[in-house]
């Protein structure tokens, strides 16, 4: 991955560019998607180079309860579209998936499965965002944030190698995350709980980008549609 990708958002740790990464037709255009982590420990340099990468809007993925106290204020003209992407009302989903699943790729099938509309809802949102680049974020910017870009790339049409290494990122530098919010490290535990589970990361990721077409799925979602996508698409494409 090229170290242009990796953005150096003073207060952020996980924060990277989707721009370069090869897909169908073309590239994933510069500064089109940022994903990262909770914006809420950028200092106000973090918060002036997100404006100056051309970020716009900010398309938050976490829910009621998940609020934190941010250290500078956002720059005005900044926009934030709040799409929670875990409906916690649905305990038989995440009675099954919550947990540990849920730091993993292990719920994204099943997650995509039950939340087709949701899904297609955030990315009806970055299609339809105002002029310049659309950061998406969840807590860690690893596991919603991850699914959200999964099905991006893939509708796009990058290489499930792509796809895999641009999740694994957040994974690795999770550590360094932790260590900036006071948090324990997961990683190792997230690492064991997939063996005890017979998997890893990347095959609970190629198990999940094998069985669907991703274009069709975001095509389908009634927010969304044929012209939606096309929209996205073009949007997020950068043609060779």
């Amino acid at each position: 991955m090229s170290a242009q990708r990796i953005l150096d958002f003073e207060g952020m740790v996980n924060a990277r560019d989707l721009g370069g990464v090869p897909v169908a037709g073309g590239r994933v255009r510069w500064g089109a998607v940022v994903r990262a982590e909770h914006p809420a420990r950028l200092t106000a340099v973090g918060w002036e180079r997100v404006w100056q990468h051309g970020v716009r809007t900010i398309i938050d993925l976490t829910g009621p309860g998940e609020e934190e106290p941010e250290r500078a204020p956002r720059p005005a003209g900044l926009s934030t579209i709040r799409i929670a992407l875990d409906d916690t009302s649905d305990t038989e989903f995440w009675d099954r998936w919550g947990g540990a699943f849920s730091c993993t790729p292990l719920y994204f099938g099943p997650f995509l499965d039950r939340y087709p509309q949701l899904v297609g809802e955030v990315a009806g949102a970055i299609a339809d965002a105002e002029p310049g680049g659309v950061l998406v974020h969840c807590g860690g910017g690893r596991d919603r944030t991850g699914l959200i870009c999964l099905v991006l790339l893939a509708a796009l049409g990058a290489s499930a190698r792509d796809i895999a290494e641009d999740y694994a990122i957040s994974h690795r530098r999770r550590a360094e995350q932790c260590a900036a919010s006071g948090m324990g490290d997961d990683t190792g535990k997230v690492e064991q709980f997939l063996t005890q589970q017979g998997t890893t990361e990347r095959d609970a990721l190629d198990e999940v980008l094998g069985g669907r077409d991703f274009a069709a799925y975001l095509k389908t979602a009634r927010v969304l549609g044929e012209s939606g996508f096309a929209t996205l698409r073009e949007r997020l494409l950068e043609p060779a």
